[in-house]
């Protein structure tokens, strides 16, 4: 039976500040059937290209890359802010549209040639998942591909990833699409 993933996801106007339609995932994250079969699609999309590692970026990225993680049967690598990571770790800075921020992996978690898959939550601007390919390939990994439980194609995302194989579950064509 197939999943719509979409009556999953509730929209929250307002939040965090006006203007912006959140996409709240808990109650996707709350029915296991429904994250189990999120996981599995998206490893399913890349099962082919046989990723040897998931990385996800802090912190919806964990829950949704180590779901793809165990449904693959490979390693999963925590990207997470400077600071909260003990070993010796790579960074990489981005800009945002109000500002910037820093991301790091640690400088071992990616082996050189090893095929790595990006998993997060949502695909807005592609901010975070051009900073983890970027550290991915740094350590001399390959991405494989990107994937993602939402995409809000309004968003410059998709663009700024058009090198990778991009697959999401569910889009979103505008701020006001529900």
């Amino acid at each position: 039976m197939a999943v719509d993933f979409r009556k999953h996801i509730r929209s929250i106007p307002g939040f965090p500040k006006e203007g912006i339609v959140f996409k709240d995932i808990t109650p996707l994250l709350a029915d296991g059937p429904a994250l189990k079969a999120a996981c599995k699609a998206i490893a399913d999309h890349y099962r082919d290209k046989k990723p040897q590692l998931v990385v996800g970026a802090e912190a919806r990225g964990f829950i949704f890359g180590a779901g793809v993680a165990l449904e693959l049967g490979v390693g999963f690598v925590p990207v997470r802010k400077p600071g909260k990571l003990p070993a010796k770790t790579i960074q990489y800075s981005y800009e945002l549209e109000y500002g910037s921020d820093t991301l790091t992996m640690h400088w071992d978690a990616v082996t050189p040639g090893q095929k790595v898959l990006l998993v997060d939550d949502l695909l807005a601007t592609g901010g975070t998942m051009e900073a983890c390919a970027h550290m991915v390939e740094e350590l001399g990994g390959e991405v494989v591909g990107c994937g993602f439980v939402i995409d809000l194609t309004f968003l410059p995302g998709r663009k700024k990833l058009s090198a990778y194989d991009v697959f999401t579950l569910v889009e979103y064509q505008s701020e006001e699409d529900v």
